[in-house]
């Protein structure tokens, strides 16, 4: 039989929590790696440290890594989205002492919350007169809302409730931030009654405009570089169809441009030869 010794710290192939540092040496947050050799990030907008805290914005759809539960304490808005992708969002909240979500219902929407401080009351029901589950939470509760659901949540603590809440698929608008209660009411009332702000897998049209903006300088780069308009056309009709399916724009293009270089679309070769 294999074993152990006592008090030996076994080193994980890929990543270590530092170890104990003395007076002198220089400390730091980060989790090192072999040889000190750290992997490089191809994603801007990922934080670099985890343990810190960062910039409270939406980082969606792109792949992201972050402590959510110091980022949550972190936030003292009513709600930030943190991140918004095709199927689910993620959005941190702060709930003052006293006061609640606010008694509503997500049609088509399953959420889960998690409290990460205070405590709080929570309050269920298939009809808003009648929210016979209820239920106390506390710190590190996790809290189910299928679609269809009355529910509200009540800071019954003395300090700021924060928590963090997982909507699939989104609820809110990409890059939401209400730093107020009668913020967040007074933008869901102007959004429910504005046409312009109908969503489309979480995003408004101007914010897919933006989103696809990479695509279009891209586009536009390659009618400067005098190729042909069908093979244009081809190549970035396919790039939405892949953003439409949940790649970011940067990664249809990377795939769409590997399909022509490698001849996995001989049509694509064609085309860009015409």
């Amino acid at each position: 039989m294999y074993y152990v010794p006592y008090n030996y710290s076994y080193q994980y192939p890929y990543y270590a929590m530092p170890s104990p540092m003395n007076s002198n040496e220089r400390h730091s947050n980060d989790w090192f790696f072999p040889n000190q050799v750290k992997p490089i990030n191809p994603f801007n907008s990922m934080p670099a440290n985890t343990g810190r805290n960062i910039l409270l914005k939406d980082y969606g759809p792109n792949p992201f890594v972050v402590n959510i539960n110091e980022t949550t304490k972190q936030n003292d808005t009513y709600r930030t989205a943190i991140w918004t992708g095709s199927h689910l969002q993620v959005t941190l909240m702060s709930i003052n002492v006293g006061e609640d979500i606010g008694l509503e219902v997500h049609p088509d929407v399953d959420q889960f919350l998690r409290i990460e401080q205070g405590q709080g009351f929570v309050q269920m029901g298939q009809s808003k007169d009648d929210l016979n589950f209820e239920r106390n939470a506390f710190d590190d509760s996790a809290i189910m809302i299928p679609a269809g659901t009355w529910h509200n949540v009540t800071n019954t603590g003395n300090i700021p409730l924060k928590l963090y809440s997982i909507y699939a698929p989104p609820n809110h608008p990409f890059g939401t931030v209400h730093e107020t209660k009668a913020e967040a009411m007074t933008g869901e009332r102007d959004h429910r009654d504005s046409d312009e702000n109908n969503l489309v897998f979480g995003r408004t049209p101007d914010e897919w405009v933006q989103y696809t903006e990479y695509l279009v300088n891209e586009g536009l780069e390659d009618v400067k570089r005098g190729i042909n308009a069908l093979h244009i056309l081809q190549e970035f009709i396919l790039m939405g169809v892949l953003v439409g399916k949940g790649d970011s724009p940067e990664r249809a293009y990377e795939r769409v441009e590997e399909w022509e270089r490698t001849g996995q679309s001989k049509l694509l070769q064609q085309s860009k030869n015409m």
